[in-house]
């Protein structure tokens, strides 16, 4: 996000002009101050951010502990920023039974490999 590499409209304009460059909101350019402060679709999580900066002042939300934790939030349960604009589906946890040790390790020897040495 500080970096303006995102799926944004402002950042296609100029890096992917085959993409559309307004919000699915209806407005005409989508940003990422459009879609922190004003986006009608993340409305029911913009409070996140209010917590660490009232008026959602990007140097506050990006410059402070505090503003990096509630981004993080915001981003975590609205899924802004996103290319779908959707939260990304919850990830499993590893399993144990896929653990390389269970079957023999990583370098398993054959006899191809002898050869080689």
């Amino acid at each position: 996000c500080r970096t303006g590499h995102c799926f944004q409209g402002a950042y296609y304009s100029t890096f992917v002009p085959a993409e559309d460059i307004d919000c699915p909101c209806g407005e005409r350019m989508q940003t990422r101050e459009h879609t922190l402060r004003e986006c009608t679709r993340y409305d029911d999580y913009r409070d996140i951010l209010r917590k660490a900066s009232r008026n959602i002042v990007l140097s506050e939300i990006l410059g402070t502990e505090r503003g990096l934790a509630a981004l993080s939030e915001f981003l975590r349960k609205s899924g802004a920023f996103t290319k779908t604009g959707e939260p990304r589906a919850a990830r499993a946890a590893p399993s144990r039974e896929l653990e390389p040790e269970d079957y023999g390790g990583w370098e398993v020897e054959n006899e191809a490999d002898e050869e080689w040495r």
